[in-house]
Protein backbone atom coordinates (compact mmCIF):
# COMPACT_ATOMS: atom_id res chain seq x y z
CA UNK A 1 0.00 0.00 0.00
CA UNK A 2 2.88 2.28 -0.15
CA UNK A 3 2.58 2.56 -4.59
CA UNK A 4 1.48 6.08 -5.28
CA UNK A 5 -1.68 6.07 -7.63
CA UNK A 6 -3.01 10.02 -7.63
CA UNK A 7 -0.97 13.20 -6.51
CA UNK A 8 -2.84 16.24 -5.74
CA UNK A 9 -0.39 18.61 -5.46
CA UNK A 10 -1.28 22.54 -4.51
CA UNK A 11 -5.24 22.43 -6.23
CA UNK A 12 -6.87 25.27 -5.79
CA UNK A 13 -10.54 26.27 -6.59
CA UNK A 14 -11.83 29.85 -6.40
CA UNK A 15 -15.26 30.98 -7.17
CA UNK A 16 -15.32 34.89 -8.71
CA UNK A 17 -17.81 37.20 -8.04
CA UNK A 18 -18.45 40.99 -8.94
CA UNK A 19 -17.07 42.33 -5.64
CA UNK A 20 -15.28 39.27 -4.19
CA UNK A 21 -13.94 35.98 -4.58
CA UNK A 22 -13.86 32.49 -3.03
CA UNK A 23 -11.52 30.27 -2.73
CA UNK A 24 -13.31 26.96 -2.10
CA UNK A 25 -10.06 25.13 -2.20
CA UNK A 26 -6.94 26.45 -1.15
CA UNK A 27 -3.39 24.85 -2.29
CA UNK A 28 -4.14 21.52 -1.33
CA UNK A 29 -1.90 18.86 -1.58
CA UNK A 30 -2.04 14.91 -0.41
CA UNK A 31 -1.01 11.33 -2.21
CA UNK A 32 -3.35 8.61 -2.40
CA UNK A 33 -2.01 5.10 -2.43
CA UNK A 34 -3.00 2.17 -4.17
CA UNK A 35 -5.44 -0.40 -2.85
CA UNK A 36 -6.23 2.28 0.65
CA UNK A 37 -9.14 4.62 1.68
CA UNK A 38 -8.28 7.88 2.48
CA UNK A 39 -10.90 9.99 4.34
CA UNK A 40 -11.47 13.62 4.29
CA UNK A 41 -13.15 15.40 6.73
CA UNK A 42 -14.78 18.43 7.96
CA UNK A 43 -17.73 20.34 8.61
CA UNK A 44 -20.31 21.31 6.10
CA UNK A 45 -18.69 24.12 3.69
CA UNK A 46 -15.04 23.27 4.26
CA UNK A 47 -14.30 22.48 0.74
CA UNK A 48 -14.76 18.64 0.66
CA UNK A 49 -16.97 17.98 -1.84
CA UNK A 50 -15.50 20.58 -4.54
CA UNK A 51 -12.26 19.06 -3.84
CA UNK A 52 -13.78 15.53 -4.66
CA UNK A 53 -15.42 17.17 -8.12
CA UNK A 54 -12.18 18.82 -8.98
CA UNK A 55 -10.28 15.74 -8.72
CA UNK A 56 -12.68 13.73 -11.49
CA UNK A 57 -12.58 16.96 -13.61
CA UNK A 58 -16.61 17.31 -12.69
CA UNK A 59 -15.55 20.96 -12.06
CA UNK A 60 -12.59 22.21 -13.86
CA UNK A 61 -9.91 23.66 -10.52
CA UNK A 62 -8.66 27.06 -10.73
CA UNK A 63 -4.98 25.90 -10.46
CA UNK A 64 -2.46 22.98 -9.32
CA UNK A 65 -2.14 19.77 -10.84
CA UNK A 66 -3.58 16.20 -10.16
CA UNK A 67 -0.57 13.04 -11.54
CA UNK A 68 -2.35 9.70 -12.17
CA UNK A 69 -0.15 6.77 -12.26
CA UNK A 70 -1.79 5.05 -15.08
CA UNK A 71 0.93 2.61 -15.22
CA UNK A 72 4.30 1.84 -13.56
CA UNK A 73 5.97 3.35 -16.56
CA UNK A 74 3.39 5.76 -16.99
CA UNK A 75 2.35 9.08 -14.97
CA UNK A 76 -0.36 11.60 -16.40
CA UNK A 77 -1.35 15.25 -15.35
CA UNK A 78 -4.95 14.30 -15.12
CA UNK A 79 -5.63 17.94 -15.43
CA UNK A 80 -4.38 18.64 -18.54
CA UNK A 81 -5.80 16.02 -20.32
CA UNK A 82 -7.98 17.11 -23.87
CA UNK A 83 -11.14 16.28 -24.26
CA UNK A 84 -10.48 12.85 -26.32
CA UNK A 85 -8.19 11.45 -23.53
CA UNK A 86 -9.57 12.49 -21.21
CA UNK A 87 -12.09 10.04 -21.90
CA UNK A 88 -9.70 7.09 -22.11
CA UNK A 89 -8.65 7.77 -18.70
CA UNK A 90 -11.33 9.45 -16.74
CA UNK A 91 -12.61 5.35 -16.90
CA UNK A 92 -9.99 4.50 -14.25
CA UNK A 93 -11.73 7.64 -11.52
CA UNK A 94 -14.85 7.65 -11.42
CA UNK A 95 -17.24 9.20 -8.52
CA UNK A 96 -20.23 8.13 -6.03
CA UNK A 97 -22.48 10.81 -5.34
CA UNK A 98 -23.88 11.75 -2.45
CA UNK A 99 -27.70 12.27 -3.18
CA UNK A 100 -29.36 8.57 -4.41
CA UNK A 101 -32.04 10.32 -5.09
CA UNK A 102 -30.88 13.27 -7.14
CA UNK A 103 -27.78 11.51 -9.06
CA UNK A 104 -30.09 8.70 -11.13
CA UNK A 105 -31.81 9.88 -14.04
CA UNK A 106 -35.59 9.30 -13.47
CA UNK A 107 -36.46 8.56 -16.93
CA UNK A 108 -33.57 5.69 -17.82
CA UNK A 109 -33.97 2.26 -16.66
CA UNK A 110 -31.53 0.98 -14.28
CA UNK A 111 -29.44 -0.59 -17.19
CA UNK A 112 -29.13 2.17 -19.20
CA UNK A 113 -28.11 4.44 -16.12
CA UNK A 114 -25.21 1.93 -14.62
CA UNK A 115 -24.26 0.81 -18.87
CA UNK A 116 -24.04 4.40 -19.58
CA UNK A 117 -20.33 4.83 -18.84
CA UNK A 118 -19.53 1.79 -20.98
CA UNK A 119 -21.13 2.82 -23.82
CA UNK A 120 -19.55 6.50 -23.70
CA UNK A 121 -15.94 5.32 -23.16
CA UNK A 122 -15.44 1.80 -24.85
CA UNK A 123 -16.42 0.17 -27.33
CA UNK A 124 -18.29 -3.15 -26.82
CA UNK A 125 -21.04 -5.37 -28.61
CA UNK A 126 -24.46 -5.09 -27.04
CA UNK A 127 -23.87 -8.53 -25.40
CA UNK A 128 -21.16 -7.70 -24.20
CA UNK A 129 -22.44 -4.45 -22.60
CA UNK A 130 -25.61 -6.91 -21.01
CA UNK A 131 -23.13 -9.16 -19.48
CA UNK A 132 -21.05 -6.72 -17.90
CA UNK A 133 -24.03 -4.88 -16.45
CA UNK A 134 -25.89 -8.48 -15.18
CA UNK A 135 -22.16 -9.24 -13.52
CA UNK A 136 -22.23 -5.95 -11.84
CA UNK A 137 -25.56 -5.60 -10.98
CA UNK A 138 -24.84 -9.16 -9.14
CA UNK A 139 -21.81 -8.13 -6.94
CA UNK A 140 -23.12 -4.65 -5.93
CA UNK A 141 -26.35 -6.95 -4.31
CA UNK A 142 -28.87 -5.81 -7.44
CA UNK A 143 -31.11 -8.20 -8.82
CA UNK A 144 -31.32 -9.06 -12.55
CA UNK A 145 -34.69 -8.33 -12.75
CA UNK A 146 -34.33 -5.27 -11.48
CA UNK A 147 -32.44 -3.87 -14.34
CA UNK A 148 -35.86 -2.95 -16.80
CA UNK A 149 -37.17 -0.87 -13.89
CA UNK A 150 -37.00 2.93 -13.26
CA UNK A 151 -35.21 4.72 -10.50
CA UNK A 152 -38.47 5.74 -8.70
CA UNK A 153 -38.84 1.92 -8.11
CA UNK A 154 -36.46 1.78 -5.19
CA UNK A 155 -35.69 2.72 -1.71
CA UNK A 156 -32.40 5.06 -1.09
CA UNK A 157 -30.16 2.12 -0.40
CA UNK A 158 -31.16 0.32 -3.44
CA UNK A 159 -30.68 3.84 -5.75
CA UNK A 160 -27.36 4.19 -3.62
CA UNK A 161 -26.38 0.51 -5.11
CA UNK A 162 -27.30 1.28 -8.72
CA UNK A 163 -25.14 4.61 -8.16
CA UNK A 164 -21.97 2.37 -7.12
CA UNK A 165 -23.08 -0.33 -9.87
CA UNK A 166 -22.78 2.56 -12.37
CA UNK A 167 -19.13 4.18 -10.80
CA UNK A 168 -17.68 0.21 -10.83
CA UNK A 169 -18.67 -0.77 -14.02
CA UNK A 170 -15.49 0.57 -16.12
CA UNK A 171 -13.07 -1.44 -13.60
CA UNK A 172 -11.79 2.09 -11.99
CA UNK A 173 -8.70 2.10 -10.08
CA UNK A 174 -9.61 5.52 -8.24
CA UNK A 175 -13.03 6.36 -6.74
CA UNK A 176 -14.02 9.17 -5.42
CA UNK A 177 -17.15 8.53 -2.11
CA UNK A 178 -18.58 11.88 -1.84
CA UNK A 179 -20.87 11.37 1.78
CA UNK A 180 -21.87 8.08 -0.39
CA UNK A 181 -24.16 6.65 3.14
CA UNK A 182 -24.62 10.15 4.63
CA UNK A 183 -28.15 10.47 3.16
CA UNK A 184 -28.82 6.43 4.44
CA UNK A 185 -30.74 5.32 7.27
CA UNK A 186 -28.20 3.72 9.65
CA UNK A 187 -28.67 0.07 9.22
CA UNK A 188 -28.08 0.90 5.48
CA UNK A 189 -25.24 2.83 6.05
CA UNK A 190 -23.64 -0.21 7.36
CA UNK A 191 -24.54 -2.36 4.16
CA UNK A 192 -23.01 0.06 1.95
CA UNK A 193 -19.88 0.42 3.88
CA UNK A 194 -19.66 -3.48 4.14
CA UNK A 195 -20.01 -3.42 0.59
CA UNK A 196 -17.85 -0.67 -0.36
CA UNK A 197 -15.10 -2.61 1.64
CA UNK A 198 -15.91 -6.20 0.06
CA UNK A 199 -15.78 -4.59 -3.36
CA UNK A 200 -12.14 -3.11 -2.58
CA UNK A 201 -10.24 -6.26 -1.44
CA UNK A 202 -12.04 -8.11 -4.60
CA UNK A 203 -10.90 -5.38 -7.02
CA UNK A 204 -8.03 -3.51 -5.43
CA UNK A 205 -9.60 -0.08 -5.69
CA UNK A 206 -8.12 3.00 -3.94
CA UNK A 207 -11.16 4.97 -2.44
CA UNK A 208 -11.33 8.77 -1.80
CA UNK A 209 -13.94 8.75 1.03
CA UNK A 210 -15.64 12.14 1.49
CA UNK A 211 -18.02 12.55 4.77
CA UNK A 212 -18.50 14.36 8.19
CA UNK A 213 -19.29 11.44 9.74
CA UNK A 214 -15.90 10.81 12.02
CA UNK A 215 -17.50 6.88 13.31
CA UNK A 216 -18.10 5.45 9.82
CA UNK A 217 -14.47 7.33 9.05
CA UNK A 218 -12.87 5.44 11.70
CA UNK A 219 -14.91 2.54 10.73
CA UNK A 220 -13.44 2.18 7.11
CA UNK A 221 -9.93 5.02 6.63
CA UNK A 222 -6.33 3.89 6.23
CA UNK A 223 -5.47 7.50 6.62
CA UNK A 224 -7.60 10.53 7.13
CA UNK A 225 -7.47 14.60 6.14
CA UNK A 226 -9.22 17.20 8.21
CA UNK A 227 -10.23 19.94 6.10
CA UNK A 228 -10.98 23.33 7.38
CA UNK A 229 -12.06 26.68 4.90
CA UNK A 230 -10.85 24.61 2.58
CA UNK A 231 -7.01 23.93 3.87
CA UNK A 232 -5.86 20.71 4.92
CA UNK A 233 -4.35 21.03 8.14
CA UNK A 234 -4.13 17.76 9.38
CA UNK A 235 -3.16 14.40 8.17
CA UNK A 236 -2.54 10.71 9.81
CA UNK A 237 -2.94 7.05 9.97
CA UNK A 238 -6.20 6.72 11.25
CA UNK A 239 -5.99 4.92 14.79
CA UNK A 240 -3.22 8.01 15.30
CA UNK A 241 -5.81 10.31 14.51
CA UNK A 242 -8.12 9.97 16.41
CA UNK A 243 -6.02 8.77 19.87
CA UNK A 244 -3.60 11.59 19.29
CA UNK A 245 -4.49 14.56 17.39
CA UNK A 246 -2.17 17.32 16.82
CA UNK A 247 -4.64 20.54 15.88
CA UNK A 248 -7.12 21.83 17.75
CA UNK A 249 -9.89 22.10 15.08
CA UNK A 250 -9.12 18.37 15.07
CA UNK A 251 -9.68 17.76 18.70
CA UNK A 252 -13.39 19.86 18.63
CA UNK A 253 -14.46 17.24 15.49
CA UNK A 254 -13.07 13.83 17.79
CA UNK A 255 -14.99 15.18 21.33
CA UNK A 256 -18.60 14.90 19.11
CA UNK A 257 -17.54 11.01 18.30
CA UNK A 258 -20.05 9.35 20.37
CA UNK A 259 -18.82 6.25 22.66
CA UNK A 260 -21.05 3.30 22.92
CA UNK A 261 -20.23 3.16 26.82
CA UNK A 262 -22.49 4.25 29.21
CA UNK A 263 -20.45 5.07 31.79
CA UNK A 264 -17.91 7.07 30.03
CA UNK A 265 -18.72 10.42 30.29
CA UNK A 266 -18.76 12.70 27.41
CA UNK A 267 -16.69 15.56 27.05
CA UNK A 268 -17.38 18.03 24.53
CA UNK A 269 -14.88 20.88 23.19
CA UNK A 270 -17.99 23.88 21.96
CA UNK A 271 -15.97 25.78 19.47
CA UNK A 272 -17.16 29.41 20.09
CA UNK A 273 -17.97 31.62 16.97
CA UNK A 274 -19.05 30.76 13.54
CA UNK A 275 -17.20 29.17 10.20
CA UNK A 276 -15.48 32.75 8.88
CA UNK A 277 -16.66 33.88 5.85
CA UNK A 278 -13.88 32.06 2.69
CA UNK A 279 -14.53 35.27 0.75
CA UNK A 280 -12.86 36.81 3.94
CA UNK A 281 -10.53 34.89 5.57
CA UNK A 282 -8.96 35.55 8.75
CA UNK A 283 -5.45 36.53 8.76
CA UNK A 284 -2.07 34.04 10.02
CA UNK A 285 -4.29 30.63 11.06
CA UNK A 286 -7.63 30.67 9.55
CA UNK A 287 -8.53 28.61 12.71
CA UNK A 288 -7.67 31.12 15.12
CA UNK A 289 -11.06 33.46 15.05
CA UNK A 290 -12.09 29.86 17.38
CA UNK A 291 -9.24 28.39 18.87
CA UNK A 292 -8.55 28.91 23.02
CA UNK A 293 -5.07 27.93 22.51
CA UNK A 294 -4.53 30.74 19.87
CA UNK A 295 -1.42 33.60 20.37
CA UNK A 296 -0.44 36.82 18.82
CA UNK A 297 1.97 34.60 16.24
CA UNK A 298 -1.48 32.81 15.45
CA UNK A 299 -3.26 36.23 14.35
CA UNK A 300 -0.13 36.80 12.26
CA UNK A 301 1.51 33.94 10.91
CA UNK A 302 -0.24 31.40 8.64
CA UNK A 303 1.37 27.54 9.38
CA UNK A 304 2.27 24.82 7.04
CA UNK A 305 1.51 22.03 6.72
CA UNK A 306 4.42 19.67 8.49
CA UNK A 307 5.73 16.19 9.49
CA UNK A 308 5.17 16.46 13.26
CA UNK A 309 5.85 12.63 13.79
CA UNK A 310 6.32 9.77 10.68
CA UNK A 311 3.45 10.42 8.89
CA UNK A 312 1.74 12.56 10.57
CA UNK A 313 1.18 16.46 9.31
CA UNK A 314 -0.49 19.37 11.15
CA UNK A 315 -0.81 22.83 10.26
CA UNK A 316 -0.13 24.23 14.18
CA UNK A 317 2.26 26.60 15.34
CA UNK A 318 2.19 24.57 18.29
CA UNK A 319 1.58 21.18 17.41
CA UNK A 320 4.41 19.86 19.10
CA UNK A 321 3.71 21.56 22.69
CA UNK A 322 0.11 21.31 22.71
CA UNK A 323 -1.66 17.71 24.90
CA UNK A 324 -4.56 17.65 22.91
CA UNK A 325 -7.37 14.65 24.16
CA UNK A 326 -8.44 12.00 21.08
CA UNK A 327 -11.27 9.77 21.20
CA UNK A 328 -12.10 8.05 24.56
CA UNK A 329 -11.77 4.57 24.12
CA UNK A 330 -14.98 2.49 23.38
Amino acid sequence: MNQVILEVNELSKEYKGKNESVKAVSDVSFTLRKGETFSLVGESGCGKTTLGRCIVRGIESTSGHIYYQKSEDEKIDFLSLKRKTLKEVRQDIQMIFQDPYSSLNPRMTVFDIISEPLRVTKKMKKAEIEERVKEIALKTGLNVSYLKRYPHSFSGGQRQRIGIARALITNPKVVVCDEAVSALDVSIQAQIINLLKDLQDEFGMTYLFISHDLSVVEHISDRVAVMYLGRIIEVAKTEELFTNPLHPYTEALLSAVPVANPDVKMQRKILKGEVPNPANRPTGCHFHTRCEYRTKRCMQESPDLVEVSEGHYSACHYAKELSLKGVVSH
